[in-house]
């Protein structure tokens, strides 16, 4: 049985020390720039040095999450990042950018790539597409089911690494545009809002049909009680999310799951606690689920309640009097701790006092009656949430400011009229240092004991000895100077070679690309025959859809895990069709914001591709322009000029619990329509777009299911078509 690499995450130094101290075997992490998590503390490149140093000390990989898109002008910065992270021995960065993939390999062909889940790999066509870019490793789409992760470790040699724990994406990871639709904070470019977290009515014909107010929320991923079945198909890698979480949350989590998954290699048996299910709640949940990975149903992944820190029940509020709140326990509370009483509002605060029998007391216990001082009017039978633990957390502090320890084995040969000689040795290197020739001692020989005792004095090093031999004579006389000596250069020259160097290697990036030229067609999306047939007697070069009995350019969906064949000209939106069908276009949804994607999709014979929602007009001219002149061709390009923008794709299902017809209501008031295709769920923009750019490239006008066929959509058609007459 292959034991699983278990990888940690650190959004701040102090979370790193945690996940290493916990036992992890790898961590990832983001610089201050192009990290899908911008708002964690992170690392400046000073940090990021010493970060990749110490977790090599302590043979820990280290992987750099450089998983936002990458705008045109941003590229040359980007790549100086790339370079100065493989320079400092970087294990391997994680990435979403397609065409920065195609430039860091055939520039850096030593630095190893990591698919990010942003990536939106969910199929073994997407896998086998990502072989081909000599990519080592991909981090599957979060929603990918047990089943499908079994088919994709059967016919790949590529490592696969699967969230198991932390926070869960309510839309696919790189598919989610709500965050930079509603505020402009872009979720593929690591300023995501968390809008899925927000209030909304789910409402039909202006009723509202949701009980609680967070429809979109998603509990937090706990898959402890199934790693096992990951552990059995050999999965390369399981992942713990939060690098926006505090170090205890990260030393409780990484090393919870570290016992289990050791204990379940050394006696095939999952043994889970009550109690360590208890204090991962109190460290922080949002309620658990086993994920989609382990086909939770739908109405048990999201907690429409709340969409923050749940924390433990530990008792019921029973009175309310004089600004104090009488609370029934149903567990222990200390004073320090944080608490909180559900209510239509809740209302929070650290306890600093408490009384019980009318005595001040420090601690309570389950069972007992106690009194808190509280302004705000608490009523009866108000649940009462424990928040955070003040012993809890003094206990991983404590736990934290133990240094791990590498085991090494200490060996010494001390012959009289020979040169002393001591090796140490870890797990892969060996080192060895000689001394002085060793004399016969004529006053006071030197003991095995004091020997042993010298070379083990290894203090704020990252070791400590195993084991422990020596061959040596009797009455030998070495200095105790000597031996400080011939530690301190082997803890160097241990260091050396434990603190690795990746062979650096730099080459011109270069790309194969078709002769194509760039068309300027007027191209139609619809989704609805009906709308068509009010729109077929305008001049469309191209018309999309994903109806079945129209001869149209067939759209494909964006989640496939069945596919057709077909040698029909296909629009495409995921990138295992790229790696399926050989006559295609590609959609919004690869997230091409670079000249670099255009030009490697099209070396993979893609015949045009279309811009992503998130560049704007010059933007657009200067992808094309650099193209041009880097490349001495023309690209293909198209942008979608008016539309209603999809928000997100989910697994998750709203019209399964609500039915058809049914829209998010948000604070403002603004109205997010939801459809359901193919057993997804679509949410849209709260209204329709218009954007005739000037640059003369494709354009793409899309008329959805909630397209109202108004004379203002039909004057703007007729002026785009006119003027590219």
């Amino acid at each position: 049985m292959k034991k699983p690499e278990l990888l940690a995450p650190a959004g701040s130094m102090e979370s790193l020390k945690a996940a290493i101290c916990a036992g992890c075997d790898a961590v990832y992490l983001s610089g201050k720039k192009y990290g899908a998590r911008s708002f964690a503390t992170n690392f400046d490149n000073d940090e990021l040095i010493e970060a990749i140093k110490l977790c090599h000390l302590y043979g820990i990989k280290i992987y750099v999450t450089v998983n936002t898109l990458i705008f045109e002008d941003e590229v040359e910065e980007f790549l100086n990042y790339i370079d100065f992270l493989h320079v400092n021995n970087v294990d391997a960065i994680i990435i979403q950018d397609i065409g920065m993939v195609d430039l860091i390999r055939k520039t850096y062909p030593n630095l190893e790539l990591h698919a990010s889940t942003q990536m939106h790999i969910h199929n073994l066509e997407g896998v086998k597409l990502l072989e081909e870019l000599n990519i080592k490793r991909a981090v599957l789409a979060r929603e990918t089911g047990i089943d499908t992760i079994k088919k994709i470790k059967n016919n790949t040699n590529l490592e696969l690494e699967i969230f198991v724990h932390g926070a869960l994406c309510v839309s696919y990871s790189g598919q989610c545009l709500m965050s930079y639709l509603i505020g402009g904070r872009s979720g593929n470019r690591g300023a995501c809002a968390g809008s899925c977290r927000l209030p909304y009515d789910v409402i039909r014909e202006n009723k509202k049909l949701n009980i609680g107010h967070y429809p979109l929320s998603m509990k937090d991923l706990n898959t402890l009680s199934n790693i096992d079945k990951l552990i059995d198909l050999n999965i390369d890698s399981i992942k713990i999310e939060g690098r926006m979480k505090r170090p205890e949350y990260v030393y409780i989590v990484v090393a919870l799951y570290r016992k289990v998954i050791d204990e379940y290699v050394k006696t095939g048996k999952i043994n889970i606690k009550e109690e360590d299910i208890k204090e991962l709640k109190k460290i922080f949940n949002r309620e658990f689920t086993k994920g989609f990975i382990f086909n939770e149903e739908n109405n048990l992944i999201v907690n429409e309640q709340k969409p923050n820190h749940q924390g433990i029940e530990i008792g019921k509020v029973i009175d309310y009097k004089n600004n104090y709140a009488t609370i029934k326990l149903t567990d222990d509370l200390n004073i320090n701790d944080g608490i909180r009483f559900i209510d239509e509002k809740d209302y929070g605060f650290i306890v600093t006092s408490m009384l019980k029998n009318n005595n001040k007391v420090s601690c309570a216990k389950a069972g007992n009656i106690i009194k808190i001082k509280s302004e705000n009017k608490i009523k009866n039978r108000t649940i009462v949430v424990k928040t955070s633990d003040y012993n809890q957390l003094n206990e991983i502090k404590q736990k934290i400011s133990v240094k791990r320890k590498v085991n090494i084995d200490c060996s010494v040969y001390a012959k009289i009229g020979e040169k002393i000689s001591v090796t140490y040795k870890d797990n892969k290197n060996t080192v060895t240092v000689f001394g002085n020739i060793v004399e016969k001692s004529k006053n006071y020989p030197i003991t095995k004991d004091k020997i042993k005792n010298q070379l083990e004095k290894l203090g704020d090093t990252v070791y400590q000895i195993n084991k422990f031999s020596i061959e040596s004579d009797e009455n030998i006389f070495i200095n105790i100077k000597e031996l400080n000596e011939l530690r301190r250069n082997l803890v160097e020259k241990l260091n050396e070679k434990r603190i690795y160097n990746i062979p650096y290697l730099k080459k011109e990036y270069s790309v194969k690309l078709p002769d194509l030229k760039q068309k300027q067609e007027i191209n139609l999306e619809v989704l609805d025959e009906k709308i068509y047939d009010k729109l077929k007697e305008f001049d469309f070069n191209k018309i999309y859809s994903e109806i079945e009995n129209k001869i149209f350019v067939k759209k494909m969906p964006r989640v496939i895990n069945e596919y057709i064949e077909d040698s029909n000209l296909l629009l495409v939106g995921e990138l295992g069709s790229i790696n399926k069908y050989k006559n295609i276009e590609t959609d919004f949804s690869l997230n091409v914001t670079n000249s670099y994607s255009v030009a490697l999709l099209h070396s993979l014979g893609v015949k045009k591709v279309t811009l992503s929602y998130e560049v704007n007009e010059s933007m657009v001219n200067k992808i094309y322009e650099n193209y041009v002149k880097r490349y001495g061709k023309e690209p293909n390009l198209e942008y979608i000029i008016a539309s209603r923008k999809q928000a997100m794709i989910s697994k998750f299902n709203l019209v399964k619990k609500y039915g058809n017809n049914i829209y998010l209501l948000d604070r403002l008031k603004y109205k997010y329509p939801i459809i359901e295709k193919n057993n997804l769920m679509y949410i849209y923009n709260n209204k329709y777009e218009y954007n005739n750019i000037l640059t003369k490239i494709n354009k793409r006008i899309i008329v959805d299911f909630y397209s109202d066929i108004t004379q203002t959509l039909i004057d703007f058609i007729k002026g785009v078509i006119n003027e590219n007459r």
